[in-house]
């Protein structure tokens, strides 16, 4: 703290900060609120007399004041490994810029989402929603933050929504990669584990796989084809079927790693070799892959980045207020193989 902090009773004043910077505190929240219209030199000064008297930003002051409630929701159907990087890299976004985030659960199934949607949106005054799918591509929802004009932006949506920015990543291609790593190992039989159907992960990364199996030539057996919702204690279920199929795999590609591990698990109690008799591939390098052995090959998915490129989007989207820029922003991120213990040559 500085000597004018602890030489002061009380808390430093917008109008403390802006005698000692030599300006009007109106200038003062300009800045505090990153608004533009204010020289870099008395930005700096003013920054530097609210180091000096460790001036602390009263949220909800300011929130009368400019019409902001600081607030940005982060809605999701389900919580998990995915949820929790996202949110960490989404707060350390909003932290930057004097925001908060606001997460709150939807339950898809529920006919009263729609309202609850505007009901969130009316009494919190969001200054912007990330929809993480599912939700992204639900129509009542999409269709409820239109209408209370609520910036949204959507991850990884199966539809691009005309008027709205989106973020996502090329997993059709990583998917595409990694089922091309188990061919090249010399894997023809390959069971794959599908996430919930209408999700676009599902989608793009059942395409990938069987783009590689295409291009090679090598027919897809659709006994080895099962779905396990993106979960464990479904992926136990999908990975029973898949191994008791009339001629087994010599490998399984999950496309995530709950459902992964749940296949290794699965091969364990069924007196399999891992990775000698059955090699096992997942997608999104969440911290299970890792901490299982042997330690499972997957896709990594930079979450927290897109977590932050999607909050951004919102914080920069103030200053357009009418719309938002053009075009429309749709950023998509490379993904990236991580190859460990779990795949090896098949034994033909």
């Amino acid at each position: 703290m500085s000597k004018e902090a602890s030489a002061r009773r009380g808390p430093a004043t917008i109008q403390m900060v802006a005698d000692c910077a030599r300006v009007s505190p109106k200038t003062v929240s300009r800045v505090i609120n990153n608004e533009r219209g204010v020289r870099e030199e008395t930005r700096d000064r003013i920054l530097e007399a609210i180091r000096q008297l460790d001036y602390q930003p009263n949220l909800n002051a300011r929130g009368l004041a400019g019409a902001r409630s600081f607030l940005i929701g982060l809605f999701y159907d389900k919580p998990g490994d995915y949820l929790s990087e996202f949110q960490t890299g989404a707060v350390q976004r909003c932290r930057e810029s004097d925001l908060h985030l606001m997460v709150q659960p939807l339950d898809i199934t529920s006919k009263d989402m729609a309202r609850d949607v505007s009901t969130l949106s009316r009494q919190l005054r969001l200054e912007g929603v990330i929809l993480l799918p599912p939700l992204s591509d639900h129509a009542a929802v999409r269709a409820a933050l239109a209408e209370a004009q609520v910036p949204t932006v959507h991850i990884a949506p199966m539809r691009e929504p005309v008027d709205s920015p989106s973020v996502d990543t090329d997993d059709r291609a990583a998917a595409r990669q990694m089922t091309v790593e188990l061919l090249d190992r010399g894997h023809r039989r390959i069971g794959f584990m599908l996430g919930p159907p209408g999700h676009r992960a599902t989608e793009q990364r059942y395409l990938g796989f069987a783009d590689a199996m295409h291009a090679r030539g090598v027919g897809i057996d659709p006994e080895l084809v099962q779905t396990g919702n993106f979960e464990f204690g479904d992926g136990l279920e999908c990975a029973r079927r898949i191994l008791s199929a009339r001629a087994r795999p010599t490998a399984i590609f999950a496309s995530n790693d709950d459902m992964a591990a749940a296949a290794a698990c699965v091969a364990r109690q069924m007196g399999l070799e891992l990775p000698g008799q059955l090699s096992v591939a997942g997608f999104d390098d969440a911290p299970i892959a890792s901490m299982m052995w042997p330690q499972l090959a997957t896709v990594r998915q930079p979450v927290r980045h897109i977590a932050r490129i999607a909050t951004d989007l919102i914080i920069q989207h103030r200053p357009h207020r009418h719309g938002w820029p053009h075009p429309m922003p749709r950023p998509r991120l490379d993904l990236e193989l991580v190859l460990r213990g779990s795949v090896a040559p098949a034994r033909l």
